[in-house]
């Protein structure tokens, strides 16, 4: 039996190194790729969740799922120090290389991560932000905007409700990134005219 209780997401290559009708243990609020889960079912694999020893951070009230792919990979190096020096904690859903990678599996996890509450709010770091922003979006519940400034951080917070921020790599410095995450954080959905408006974003299907 393969354990990989200790992983935050299991993805399609954590599932082709289990061997063919094994057991697969994870943690119990692990995120599962869809394309992992597909290729567990082919290879009849099981998935077996299970309790980890201790729950992932050390329990802030604020808690941030965080991704990237190849093209964001060092801007969320360069992240993670910044949602420290905001005290938060964040839950990293990968990737963990400049390796050219699929930016909608990592989305999709982050989303998920934010959809099923294991995470308070969300940041996914791609070449543009753009593509990353359309994958989240597809997670139900989830209001993902890009963000290329101050002014759009906040708007995305405090008019639209934005619960995943999508940042493009190579298209801002790691310092506006910084600003941006700043605001971002520090700006909630507050006026009831607001609230009015993404309630309606959300009850479409």
């Amino acid at each position: 039996m393969a354990d990989l209780t200790d992983r935050p997401l299991i993805t399609e290559n954590d599932v082709r190194g289990v061997r063919i009708g094994a057991a697969l243990r994870i943690n119990e609020k692990a995120l599962v790729t869809p394309l992992a889960a597909d290729l567990a079912r082919e290879r009849h694999i099981t998935l077996e969740r299970v309790a980890a020893a201790a729950p992932y951070g050390r329990g802030h009230s604020r808690r941030i799922a965080i991704g990237a792919d190849h093209g964001g990979f060092e801007m969320k190096e360069a992240l993670k120090p910044v949602l420290a020096e905001l005290g938060c904690e964040f839950q990293y859903l990968g990737t963990n290389s400049t390796a050219p990678v699929d930016y909608p599996e990592f989305a999709h996890a982050v989303a998920l991560a934010v959809a099923r509450k294991t995470c308070d709010l969300g940041i996914m770091i791609d070449g543009a932000g753009i593509g990353s922003c359309m994958a989240a979006n597809k997670v139900p519940g989830v209001r993902a905007a890009m963000c290329y400034d101050e002014s759009s951080a906040r708007n995305s917070r405090e008019h639209n409700g934005a619960n995943v921020l999508t940042l493009g790599g190579k298209t801002i410095s790691n310092e506006k990134m910084r600003e941006i995450v700043q605001v971002w954080l520090s700006t909630n959905l507050t006026e009831e005219r607001h609230r009015r408006r993404v309630a309606q974003i959300d009850a479409l299907l």
